[in-house]
């Protein structure tokens, strides 16, 4: 079944809520279209933080319009995987027509297409909302408007219980209890504001770093400097609400996604499946090995873009705390087949802006005290900055010689893709730019998919 947003076929449209229930209509299209087409190798691709069905499903279009020509003779099945996550709408998104990433007003001010995504990711929360915006706009100098507006951004983020979505925040465990909540949450929140702003007065100076400093690394004219707090405020807020959709993609991931995999190995259990995810997409799909039902051998690859969570997630032990492990421990062995996961060196958005918002609370250290190559190095990297870490066997691979060489067929498999995932503006940089040939292929490789 064609959809009209998406040039390939068969091509079906997976829907969650925020606690992961699907839509059942379109999972019971979903199960019974795959016999019907002959399908034995279904691609199943989750977004990151797309606001709306349109941008999720233009995505899947343009990563999904190589694939009929380099797989021509396989029976290959689509999905779009559709779940409540936002974009900001200043973040430029490389290939993206205006409509979809337009060019924004300079932080802090909160635009009107970002309040609109805010609503309707966080129903009911209108009026704390209209607060933030009020102050974004304002901009008063007292301290205590600062730490008024920290207030607020907790409030929206919150879950509201009974929910399930605070038992899926954590990436990593310490003897068996998740990991504290980042620092951004608690805390001088005027402190944590100022460090946003000298990261990105960081990432906006010209060729990523100031003369005179290492790569990546800020002079010492760049940490003394007095930014003005309230961009720091801005990203405070479009780093809590990230934080949401992390915790909220491994709800969907467990809850809603394992357990429809799940339902298709039982009524077809020939079917090859295959999961691609970019940003906390990535998440989504890592989560979904753990609500697979006991014994389901049918997700043949695992394919991570630009993954938004723990490099350590899938560690038995992290290598400065030998107490606490990954939240996903062996979850890559329920794969029957390689994961893979794509990285590269441009994404400001996890190179800078991740590690720095994933702080625990109890670590003072700031942007001023770290380079960003001993944030990532240290406890807080993402999987889309260096890939799988602390994971024994696990391979690394250029792009060019991932492409010319058969992957490994277990494991994990790190590929550096930084010679495509280049282009974007600040403060996301190449955070987005995945829509490439090489990278349809890397799925294609890692599927064995032919």
């Amino acid at each position: 079944m064609a959809d009209p947003a998406v040039s390939v076929t068969p091509y079906w449209e997976l829907t969650f809520d925020a606690d992961g229930d699907p839509d059942a209509g379109r999972r019971d299209r979903l199960l019974a279209g795959v016999a019907r087409h002959d399908v034995r190798d279904l691609i199943v691709f989750t977004h990151g933080w797309n606001s709306d069905r349109s941008g999720a499903t233009r995505l899947y279009d343009g990563f999904f319009a190589p694939i009929p020509r380099l797989a021509p003779a396989a029976k290959v099945g689509y999905v779009g995987v559709v779940w409540p996550s936002m974009r900001f709408s200043d973040e430029p998104i490389p290939d993206f027509p205006r409509a979809v990433a337009a060019e924004m007003p300079r932080r802090p001010v909160l635009d009107k297409d970002t309040r609109h995504a805010l609503l309707e990711t966080f129903p009911g929360r209108a009026t704390v909302i209209d607060q933030i915006a009020r102050l974004l706009d304002q901009q008063p100098r007292e301290e205590a408007e600062l730490e008024e507006f920290g207030r607020l951004v907790r409030m929206l983020v919150d879950v509201v219980p009974p929910g399930p979505q605070a038992l899926f925040a954590a990436d990593t465990l310490r003897e068996g209890a998740p990991q504290d909540s980042p620092d951004m949450f608690s805390g001088s929140v005027a402190a944590v504001c100022e460090e946003f702003a000298r990261a990105l007065t960081l990432l906006e100076a010209p060729e990523g770093a100031p003369d005179g400093a290492p790569d990546g690394a800020p002079s010492a004219e760049a940490s003394f400097s007095l930014p003005n707090p309230w961009e720091g405020a801005h990203e405070l807020l479009r780093q809590a609400t990230y934080y949401a959709m992390k915790r909220r993609a491994g709800t969907v991931g467990e809850r809603g996604l394992g357990r429809v995999i799940g339902q298709l190995a039982a009524r077809e259990p020939e079917v090859r499946v295959h999961l691609v995810g970019h940003s906390f997409g990535a998440r989504l799909v890592s989560f979904a090995l753990r609500g697979l039902p006991k014994g389901v051998r049918t997700v043949k690859s695992v394919t991570l873009l630009q993954g938004a969570f723990s490099h350590y997630a899938f560690a038995s032990r992290l290598p400065h705390d030998a107490r606490a492990g990954g939240v996903l421990e062996g979850q890559h062995n329920r794969i029957d087949g390689p994961l893979v996961c794509c990285y590269s060196r441009h994404d400001s958005a996890l190179s800078t802006m991740y590690p720095l918002a994933s702080r625990m609370a109890g670590d003072a250290r700031g942007i001023a005290a770290l380079d960003v190559g001993r944030m990532l190095g240290d406890k807080w990297g993402a999987m889309g900055h260096d890939g799988v870490q602390a994971v024994p066997g696990t391979k690394s691979l250029k792009l060019a010689d991932a492409l010319k060489a058969k992957l490994p067929t277990s494991g994990c498999v790190n590929i550096d893709a930084a010679t495509v995932v280049k282009r974007g503006g600040a403060p996301a940089g190449a955070h987005s730019d995945i829509v490439h040939r090489e990278l349809a292929q890397v799925v294609l490789a890692a599927g064995r998919i032919k």
